[in-house]
């Protein structure tokens, strides 16, 4: 039951509501409902009762996951590189020299008709076990992870030291394999804590929705920085190099490399080539229930993930070759130029590039010369100086173009 109190606006089309329980419990929630003048989805600002504040558009809160429905994927669409090399913010790897065969990563479309797309969701996360014929290791290991700055979490609202005081995590996903899966919570600063849960078991083939309500804890902390706050594990194995029997789900504890989840429920997906695991929707918020998944446009979330990585050149530019770079030769051998980043980025971004013969060229003074490589001469947030070896006289104005479609330049601050 509830208690409602409604007042008409001021210009018709609409009321302003104030949804209050009449319990009197501290699970209370309260609700603040203010309509759109286009007649949209009413803006909600709401508490859980435990002075958690949202805010959203209808029944959406503010997601601390970055890219969390998969739409960016600036580094490219597959590999079989570990790490970050697909979808934006996100990382699937494999402990070294457990498998017989790369798992694949990859960033997919999602199939019309399925729950995710039903949702909004247009793009996932695959992963794609390689040929694992010689069965499982103790050091045996594939995994999904994401990272939020320390900062992000000590100023979400969230009152992480007080059980009391809730966060959500929500996430649909898929597996080529029916079995139960398990992931757990990580945080970094201070003694770092873990927080061990599972999916429950799949069934093969079908997406499923995942929420997964988490307490605060006394030995949480996060500082207030730019460092790794929190990070979110689920594994598609677990050898016992990482697990422990004695590991509770659904708790706080210190956080072990070496018993980071009860020991594995199944081996079933690890040992099935080519099996394949998909995650999309994924969202951390404040509260004690999931909300509507926090969609954004292509561009909110791209100038988000460039905080933590920009994308200069990708593939497929040479059909237009671009100019990238105006440059000034500082000397008869080399010349230096200037980059500004679209957004302020976490750190001093470093590098990140193919090097070598062929991919880019820099022209001018009526002559062009290969360009092998770029260097860093000067790093920071907003801007970065680069430096190159030319021949086109000191003096000299010149550009930089793409002359493949392999040629990468990158400028990389992650997590």
């Amino acid at each position: 039951m509830t208690a409602k109190i409604k007042l008409n606006a001021a210009s018709g089309g609409g009321s302003v509501s104030i949804v209050a329980p009449t319990s009197t419990t501290s699970n209370a929630n309260i609700e603040l409902k203010l309509p759109t003048a286009d007649g949209g989805a009413d803006q909600v600002i709401k508490t859980d009762g435990s002075g958690n504040l949202s805010f959203g558009k209808g029944t959406a809160a503010k997601n601390l996951i970055t890219n969390g429905a998969m739409l960016v994927a600036q580094r490219g669409t597959s590999s079989t590189t570990g790490g970050k090399s697909t979808v934006d913010m996100f990382s699937y790897g494999a402990a070294a020299g457990t498998g017989d065969e790369d798992p694949t990563q990859s960033q997919v479309d999602l199939v019309s008709g399925n729950a995710p797309y039903l949702s909004g969701f247009r793009k996932a996360y695959r992963a794609t076990n390689g040929n694992q014929t010689s069965g499982v290791q103790a050091n045996s290991l594939q995994q999904f992870s994401t990272r939020i700055e320390a900062q992000d979490m000590a100023n979400s609202g969230w009152n992480y030291t007080d059980p009391n005081s809730k966060i959500t995590f929500s996430f649909w996903c898929k597996s080529s394999v029916a079995q139960n899966f398990y992931g757990l919570i990580n945080t970094v600063d201070g003694t770092s804590q873990q927080y061990p849960f599972e999916t429950g078991t799949l069934q093969a083939n079908t997406w499923t929705k995942i929420t997964k309500v988490i307490p605060g804890n006394s030995n949480l902390q996060f500082d207030n920085n730019n460092g790794v706050g929190l990070r979110i594990y689920l594994a598609t194995y677990f050898g016992t190099d990482y697990t422990d029997s004695s590991i509770s789900l659904n708790a706080w504890g210190a956080y072990s490399g070496s018993a980071r989840t009860p020991d594995f429920p199944s081996s079933a997906w690890f040992t099935t080539n080519d099996a394949t695991f998909e995650i999309t929707g994924v969202q951390l918020e404040v509260g004690s229930s999931a909300s509507e998944f926090n969609h954004e446009t292509f561009a909110e979330t791209l100038r988000k993930c460039q905080r933590y990585y920009y994308q200069v050149v990708s593939t497929g530019l040479v059909s237009i070759t671009p100019s990238i770079l105006n440059m000034s030769m500082y000397n008869s051998t080399t010349a230096y130029g200037h980059i500004v980043l679209p957004v302020e980025m976490r750190t001093n971004p470093s590098l990140d590039q193919v090097t070598g013969t062929g991919y880019f060229r820099v022209f001018g003074n009526n002559g062009n010369d290969d360009v092998t490589q770029f260097s860093l001469n000067r790093s920071y947030k907003t801007g970065c100086e680069l430096a190159i070896t030319a021949s086109r006289g000191q003096g000299n104005s010149v550009w930089v173009r793409i002359n493949n479609d392999a040629a990468k330049l990158a400028f990389s601050a992650d997590l």
